[in-house]
């Protein structure tokens, strides 16, 4: 009986020892989840209002940049000129490379200002900070602050799983729309795959769309002329980070020169992707000179 309690000892861990060979192994949860990296916004963002960044969670080697110049934290005008955080604040969130980005309204003595904050996260600390702020329609073309009231529906709306694309194939959806800017005349040129109903806001305002009425043809994203992007000259690309869970890419759109005074369009330009399909985009502009507007983050 002994012998035999004994073999089944055996014949059980033997078992055991081959299901988990055999079991694949789950790939490690990130330090900073989507709610801690979402806090680090927030945190960031009371940090500027309360003119105190001394609690933030900084690496030691943090790399900080305000409009793309590169500064110490301590030298960032924005920590002492924040004074009041309004309602609209749209975060992309992406676990996977421990990056979050946050598009908000903040004002300065009342003055409101549309603040792109994004961070890098590394072992639940800040390792990069860069932080984009459009003040007028001097620094970003348009600026319809009353647009930016509050996050819209579109780009909150969590689709079903199975509606959501894999990373690469949201990346690629993405980048139709660089790709149409700078070789084709219209987006469906390039095949880009808009919805009937998509639509883009630049700086709070509707700039295609069924409700567009800046040009004729804007109604339609996907057939309305590019001609008004040529004159902008060739754009550049970076993929800023993927939000796999809502289904959105956000890219960093750099343009050429602009004539004549050498200065350069550059937008953090966010696409809500699912079903196969771009159902809007926003875009977060700033003009910035030429020699500055990639920021050093390429």
């Amino acid at each position: 009986m002994k012998r035999l309690t004994a073999l089944c000892l055996i014949l059980l861990a033997c078992a055991s020892a081959v299901q988990a060979a055999s079991t694949p192994a789950t790939a490690p949860a990130p330090s900073c989840d989507r709610e801690c990296l979402r806090s680090m916004l927030t945190a960031t963002l009371y940090a500027f209002l309360k003119h105190d960044t001394s609690k933030l969670p900084l690496s030691d080697n943090v790399r900080v940049t305000e409009d793309a110049i590169e500064k110490p934290l301590a030298k960032v005008g924005l920590v002492k000129t924040v004074t009041r955080l309004r309602g609209y604040r749209q975060d992309f969130v992406d676990e996977r490379a421990g990056m979050a980005t946050a598009a908000s309204v903040v004002e300065e003595v009342g003055a409101p200002v549309l603040l792109v904050v994004r961070l890098k996260v590394v072992d639940q600390k800040i390792t990069e900070m860069e932080l984009v702020a459009t003040r007028s329609r001097a620094d970003g073309l348009i600026f319809n602050i009353d647009g930016l009231s509050a996050p819209s529906e579109v780009m909150n709306y969590a689709p079903p799983l199975e509606q959501l694309p894999t990373r690469e194939e949201a990346i690629r959806i993405a980048l139709k729309y660089p790709e149409g800017l700078n070789a084709a005349k219209t987006f469906a040129d390039v095949n880009a795959p808009f919805t009937p109903i998509a639509y883009r806001y630049e700086n709070g305002q509707i700039m295609a769309g069924p409700d567009c009425k800046f040009a004729p043809g804007c109604e339609n994203i996907a057939t309305q002329s590019l001609a008004i992007f040529k004159r902008l000259g060739k754009v550049t690309t970076r993929v800023v980070g993927v939000d796999e869970r809502m289904g959105i890419v956000l890219l960093r759109l750099n343009w050429g020169v602009r004539e004549p005074t050498g200065d350069q369009l550059t937008a953090f330009e966010a696409f809500k992707v699912y079903d196969g399909k771009i159902h809007a985009v926003e875009a977060f502009i700033r003009i910035l000179p030429f020699e500055l507007a990639k920021g050093g983050w390429d």
